[in-house]
């Protein structure tokens, strides 16, 4: 470990510390918003989110977005919609999907924003 990357001295903020660990919030919430970002964090599950932004779409559009099979994006919505991530609804044949609420769509916009700026894309 690098010098510069601890401190010098143990001192402690007893304010801060409290404060910390109030943000920090109950477990199991914790675990859920872990395994969100866990989700995010695949390119295709991505990459499916994103394309739901502006529509819904049937497995057969996602999979034609994706220039992937069916199964591999069922199996990806499956995981989202576990999640809470999206949506789904049966017409006829066709099962077609949306993001869950305007919350995803936000937390989409809010990554992107922080890339573009951050890596100045």
């Amino acid at each position: 470990m690098r010098n510069d990357d601890v401190c010098q001295v143990y001192s402690v903020n007893s304010e801060a510390v409290a404060a910390a660990r109030k943000n920090i919030g109950q477990e199991e919430v914790l675990e859920v918003l872990s395994r969100t970002y866990q989700a995010l964090g695949e390119t295709n599950r991505l990459k499916i989110l994103l394309s739901l932004r502006a529509y819904e779409l049937c497995v057969c559009d996602i999979c034609e977005v994706l220039g992937m099979t069916a199964p591999a994006v069922s199996h990806h919505l499956r995981r989202l919609r576990d999640l809470g991530l999206v949506r789904s609804r049966r017409a006829g044949k066709l099962v077609y999907y949306s993001l869950d609420d305007q919350h995803i769509s936000e937390l989409l916009d809010i990554g992107l924003v922080h890339v573009r700026h951050r890596f100045n894309l």
